[in-house]
């Protein structure tokens, strides 16, 4: 397991020989490494904190929003339930959060914010992208209404077909300044 805390950028994290336990371990020690103990996780000279849950920072939340995704079904009365679960793809890219927040890639890497509308809030907010097209992956954050600090919102790897082309679309909405 100590052997994905020094893969570097673009390797793939090694997690999926390993059980459920094992996997979730290693990851948390990345996410950990990367996030929870890094004194300078700012981006923008600002510091990116975790959103709250309830008004409590909570980076278990964090962490698991960052290696799963929703997933709908039908229970047995034919209800849809929304479940998230683990997503590969998601979690083998990990550690690719730290050097995209620090624009240390040297790949086609996008910066822009936008307006957006958030379901949960029922509102639209700033959002501001960190896009990989050559790697398709995508750095999410949202400023905090102070205006001084991001919530880290989501990471995760296009790999839906849509996803290269619903960012792109994103972009052509861009804001004047990053936020």
């Amino acid at each position: 397991m100590p052997h994905n805390l020094i893969k570097i950028y673009s390797d793939l994290l090694e997690i999926m020989h390993y059980s459920e336990y094992d996997r979730k371990k290693s990851l948390r020690a990345v996410f950990d490494k990367d996030i929870t103990d890094n004194d300078n996780f700012t981006f923008n000279n600002k510091v990116i904190r975790p959103t709250k849950v309830d008004g409590e920072i909570d980076l278990s939340t964090v962490f698991h929003h960052l290696t799963t995704e929703d997933y709908f079904f039908k229970d047995k009365d034919g209800k849809t339930i929304k479940k998230r679960v683990f997503e590969k793809d998601r979690s083998h890219r990990l550690h690719w959060i730290k050097p995209h927040i620090e624009v240390k890639i040297k790949d086609s890497v996008y910066l822009f914010s936008v307006m957006e509308r958030d379901v949960k809030k029922r509102k639209n907010v700033p959002r501001t992208y960190i896009l990989n097209t050559t790697q398709k992956y995508v750095v999410v954050l949202e400023p905090q209404d102070s205006g001084l600090d991001y919530y880290l919102v989501t990471a995760y790897y296009l790999n839906k077909k849509y996803g290269l082309k619903q960012m792109k679309n994103k972009m052509k909405n861009q804001l004047k300044e990053l936020l």
